[in-house]
């Protein structure tokens, strides 16, 4: 009687790194892609026999990745270009019934010269990259998860925390009047593919910065980073319509405030950290749905 058992298995290539032009007369648009591939397959005999019939290596992977990319030959989004990857691995191989696609993009943008925009130069602007993850089966199930990391974002004021739990460990004094600062790491699952990819990325990233910086001139004091996460994910829900969950990762980077030599501290100068930090996360959903991710 076997006395083992194989109940999940996958096999993948990872950090495949792909770059994509499309040229529109003079004018020409790029992205540079860093591309996950990883799919469900009935391998079991390959781990239990050392048999590879039927198996779609992970440098056929790799191959298939620019492949894809040169047969979209219309400028696509990151979720499009997904999408087209994992059906065609579930489409082209009978033993893979499911495929999940993690890509990442840089954020490459046009450059503005003498106030126009150049026709092929670019930059990298900003530190956010985005993210997808995409999953399709045999049964015809897609789902899609959009989202970005390395979001930096930081304001010097509004923000406070107060009112919090003391005991003989507790240092930390209460503030109405803080640096906030974080790395914001964002995903959101869609129930149904928007009208535009790249308008609902913008609409949710602009419901991000929104949220975290406050109105600005008009005093409003954000009482912890678990109230302006909250502020944050409704507002892609309320901006993006076809979104359901939102995941939002925030570390809450500490600017200390110094007393300089000789001096006090006067609002003015901080000790910038970045460890070690809080970190706060949670998932939004609209009422009635499940979370798209475990915390």
């Amino acid at each position: 009687m076997a006395t083992y058992a194989l109940p999940l298995h996958h096999h993948g290539k990872s950090k495949v790194r792909l770059g994509r032009v499309w040229r529109d007369g003079t004018v020409h648009h790029m992205v540079e892609w860093n591309v996950n591939t990883m799919i469900d397959s009935d391998m079991e005999h390959a781990f239990l026999n050392g048999d590879n019939t039927g198996m779609t290596a992970t440098d056929t992977q790799k191959n298939t990745v620019y492949v894809v990319a040169q047969r979209m030959s219309q400028k696509c989004t990151i979720e499009q270009y997904a999408i087209a990857l994992a059906q065609h691995f579930v489409r082209t191989y009978p033993l893979v019934s499911k495929a999940k696609i993690y890509v990442e993009q840089k954020p490459w943008t046009r450059v503005q010269q003498s106030g126009l925009p150049h026709d092929h130069g670019f930059a990298l602007q900003g530190t956010e990259v985005r993210t997808v993850y995409v999953t399709y089966d045999k049964a015809g199930t897609l789902d899609v998860t959009a989202g970005l990391k390395d979001l930096s974002l930081l304001k010097t004021t509004q923000s406070g925390y107060e009112g919090f739990l003391r005991d003989q460990y507790t240092l930390l004094p209460e503030t109405n009047d803080r640096i906030m600062a974080s790395t914001v790491t964002c995903t959101w699952k869609y129930a149904a593919a928007p009208a535009c990819y790249d308008a609902a990325y913008a609409a949710a990233k602009q419901g991000l910065l929104d949220a975290f910086l406050g109105p600005g001139a008009r005093r409003r004091v954000q009482p912890s980073v678990q109230y302006t996460l909250y502020d944050m994910a409704k507002n892609i829900l309320d901006r993006v319509p076809t979104s359901e969950s939102i995941f939002l990762n925030m570390p809450n980077l500490h600017f200390i405030p110094c007393n300089p030599v000789g001096s006090s501290f006067n609002n003015d100068v901080y000790v910038a950290t970045s460890e070690p930090h809080g970190n706060i996360e949670a998932v939004i959903t609209r009422k009635g749905i499940a979370p798209h991710c475990k915390l």
